[in-house]
């Protein structure tokens, strides 16, 4: 049965004068949103500068990578640990700080010399932005009341949602029309505006308890995600059974389970009360993001060599006929909290998925290499709206199953569990597509010369980059790569609509069935806690 707790106070203001009005709490929400954009957009933007940072740091593809994943390796192994810290120190100074580091690392990371210097920048970024990331949520939960709080998060959700295509999108821009190093003027630009707001308008909030710091549980938890993000991120490209493969999976498996059996072990002076997880808000918040987050990155692996290489199109093109999808994520993440309010989080988180899963199934369904864009675009809008829908109630669930005084904690559980999703949907839909590939066009290859062959079996890049080679037959190895490509696809996105459709059914069954805020305070034991859960048994 579902426990009904009182509104939760916001929190003062650092200068005292009470609770936030309502032009202070747009301020707020302003801030931590552009925070947010700068953090999602770094994460994304430099996807479209591969080839020139190789070229002008004479980087091999490897280095090139690390490059473009450390950057998400460090912000998701110091999520928890940091977000932890924000609620101790004070989740403004932590949030400035964070800002402060984050836009000196992108600075550096602009003039790089060369690509050493590039990774420790992006080092210090990744780690900047673990410091921003779970606070601009734990400033939104924190601060604004119940009856404001649902918009608040579908915004931070948007933006979380969206803001990675919008990045892409100018990005792309700025290096189609000046220099793949303004890159990072996008970044310092946010930071800047977003430090100059949160210094004006953030109230300061942090958690006072009685016990000491959890640093063990924190560093085992920063080798736990180290460890499966490496695994994810690493292993498609050198190989899943390599030696240093196996070596972070295994490290990784056995770190998660020695933080479980840790926290267990100090109950309510743990980093996370992993007991939690037995109820059904922060089970079914956080596995409905981890299975949408990964599709929706999956989808990207997916979309973007079909407008390139099916469709012959540009990267900024490319980015362009993505903004469809991330427009309806992002106004339908706003209308969340309204539908919520109507019919309750778990109809709304199974009317999301529902039409997340359409979505797969008609990109499956209709893509074709003649049908062109228009074969995919009401997948892609039905996915657009089935992600917002989904997204906003499983954050505030997530967030509301922690008391107040871990709401960092909590917002840094929401955002690993969206790196996980993402790196986990990048590597298996990513794989899938490559298998399908190399199956459907080892049957197209009758008559085509063998090392024009061998390329093609690569990828459809390579297999458009050997057509010159064969002669007369140029453009019967295009279409058929082409072709091989769009079955891939299809493989690829029914296994993801299977997937969603699994997540459909459990949410059906076992979502939450109301967003209430938990009001324990820190002392409260896990047994208060849990009665407390925003949701029903």
């Amino acid at each position: 049965m579902s426990t009904h707790q009182p509104p939760h106070a916001p929190a003062t203001p650092a200068s005292g004068g009470g609770a936030p009005d309502a032009r202070q709490l747009r301020a707020i929400l302003t801030a931590v949103s552009i925070a947010l954009m700068a953090v999602i957009a770094s994460v994304s933007g430099l996807n479209v500068a591969q080839t020139h940072m190789a070229v002008e740091f004479g980087a091999s593809q490897t280095t090139i990578l690390w490059i473009i994943n450390v950057y998400t390796l460090a912000l998701a192994a110091l999520l928890l640990p940091l977000g932890a810290i924000g609620d101790r120190l004070g989740r403004k100074p932590v949030l400035i700080a964070g800002l402060i580091i984050f836009g000196v690392a992108s600075v550096v990371a602009g003039l790089a010399p060369s690509a050493g210097v590039m990774i420790a920048a992006r080092v210090g970024a990744g780690v900047s932005a673990a410091m921003i990331m779970p606070i601009t949520l734990a400033v939104i939960t924190s601060t604004f009341p119940e009856e404001e709080r649902g918009k608040a998060i579908g915004v931070w959700t948007g933006v979380a949602g969206g803001g990675g295509i919008l990045g892409m999108l100018l990005s792309a821009l700025l290096v189609d029309v000046a220099d793949w190093r303004w890159l990072f003027v996008l970044p310092v630009v946010l930071v800047v505006v977003a430090l100059a707001m949160a210094l004006k308008s953030v109230p300061n909030s942090r958690e006072r308890s009685a016990h000491s710091f959890d640093t063990l549980g924190a560093l085992v938890s920063a080798v736990t995600v180290t460890g499966l993000i490496f695994v994810l991120q690493e292993g498609p490209e050198r190989g899943w059974t390599a030696p240093i493969t196996l070596i972070s999976l295994g490290v990784g498996v056995v770190a998660a389970i020695a933080f479980v059996a840790w926290q267990l072990h100090r109950r309510d002076a743990s980093l996370l009360d992993v007991r939690l997880f037995r109820e059904r808000g922060l089970a079914s918040g956080s596995i409905t993001l981890l299975v949408v987050f990964g599709v929706q990155a999956g989808i990207a692996v997916v979309l973007f060599p079909f407008f390139q290489a099916v469709l012959g199109w540009s990267g900024l093109l490319s980015t362009v006929a993505m903004m469809p999808m991330a427009v309806m994520m992002m106004a339908a993440s706003g209308l969340a909290p309204k539908l919520v309010a109507r019919i309750g989080a778990r109809s709304t988180m199974t009317v999301g998925v529902a039409l997340a899963t359409l979505g797969l199934a008609l990109m499956s369904l209709f893509v074709s290499v003649e049908g062109g864009y228009l074969s995919i675009l009401a997948g892609m809008l039905a996915m657009g709206i089935g992600m917002g829908l989904s997204m906003t109630p499983s954050t505030e669930v997530i967030t509301g199953s922690l008391p107040r005084a871990k709401q960092g904690v909590a917002s840094a559980l929401n955002d690993v569990t969206r790196e996980f999703g993402t790196a986990l949907g990048v590597a298996v839909l990513g794989a899938l597509l490559a298998n399908g590939y190399r199956s459907a066009i080892d049957t197209k290859l009758d008559g085509t010369p063998a090392d024009a062959a061998g390329a093609a079996r690569e990828g459809i890049a390579n297999a458009i980059e050997a057509a010159p080679r064969t002669g007369s037959r140029a453009q019967d190895l295009i279409h058929a790569a082409q072709r091989a490509f769009v079955e891939g696809w299809q493989q690829a996105m029914w296994v993801g609509a299977a997937v969603m459709g699994v997540l459909l059914v459990y949410l059906a069954a076992r979502g939450p069935k109301s967003t209430i805020p938990v009001q324990a305070d820190e002392e409260t034991g896990p047994e208060a806690r849990a009665a407390q859960s925003v949701t029903s048994r």
